[in-house]
């Protein structure tokens, strides 16, 4: 699988097999960690946009891997490329942005849920076909059962259907659905709000949001407490309020 990646203040990582809807092997998932690897260390990146090439998003797992893989322990390796994706990108202090036409089916499913936000165009499909096929979306139940209800998870789980881009914003995959000509252009916008914003700042917040939702209601105030004192003392945190105050536009030192 090829994955084809453009560095910028707004990055974008293309999946790029259109002649399988994208579907993820072994190499595609190895250089979606490393893309989302390298561009939360680069210093230009401000925001990163996730799509698909040829008119869907991903159909998910290459069952010809799947397949031929020899052994459990094949298996697993494979099905920990994609818990590998998911962690890369939460580690990776960028807000990512998911772009999603057509199809976005199992595994990729999972790339949706660890984005940090998702628009869809209005022809787009979503589900979690495994058990149809002898299998169970396993690894993406982690990062989809933060954004969905258990009973609306466990609807598409256990069934295997397909829903459209309404239903999928309906019950919370998604921020957005947009006429399909639309899609690019309002990815494109959010990204460059994004873009505009302290990456110091940024990447505090994407930390705080995934960290405290691990956390027992106590324990989430005490360490957001602690969170927001850092925020509040560092450079830009500092520069934001005294811009605010002086009504000028700040300028971010990314400290």
């Amino acid at each position: 699988m090829a994955i084809d990646v453009t560095r910028a203040a707004v990055a974008r990582v293309v999946l790029n097999r259109p002649e399988r809807r994208n579907a993820l092997d072994r190499q595609g998932l190895r250089q979606l960690v490393e893309a989302f690897t390298e561009l939360g260390r680069g210093q230009g990146v401000r925001a990163v946009v996730i799509s698909g090439a040829g008119g869907n998003f991903c159909a998910g797992a290459d069952l010809r891997e799947v397949r031929e893989a020899a052994d459990v322990a094949a298996r697993r390796e494979y099905f920990g490329g994609v818990a590998d994706v998911i962690r890369a990108m939460r580690l990776c202090p960028r807000p990512i942005i998911a772009s999603v036409e057509g199809f976005c089916l199992a595994g990729a499913m999972g790339i949706l849920a660890a984005a940090d936000l998702a628009y869809a165009s209005e022809d787009a499909q979503f589900g979690l076909p495994e058990v149809q096929i002898g299998l169970f979306p396993m690894v993406v139940l982690e990062p989809l059962s933060r954004l969905v209800g258990l009973r609306a998870l466990g609807d598409l789980a256990l069934t295997g259907r397909r829903i459209p881009a309404r239903e999928a914003l309906r019950i919370g995959l998604l921020n957005d659905v947009v006429p399909a000509a639309e899609l690019a252009a309002v990815t494109e916008r959010k990204a460059l709000e994004l873009a505009a914003l302290s990456p110091f700042i940024l990447a505090m917040g994407k930390e705080a949001l995934t960290e405290a939702a691990q956390l027992p209601s106590a324990g989430a105030l005490r360490y957001l407490q602690g969170m927001v004192s850092q925020v509040a003392s560092s450079s830009d945190g500092q520069e934001g309020v005294a811009a605010f105050l002086e009504k000028r536009k700040p300028e971010w030192t990314g400290r």
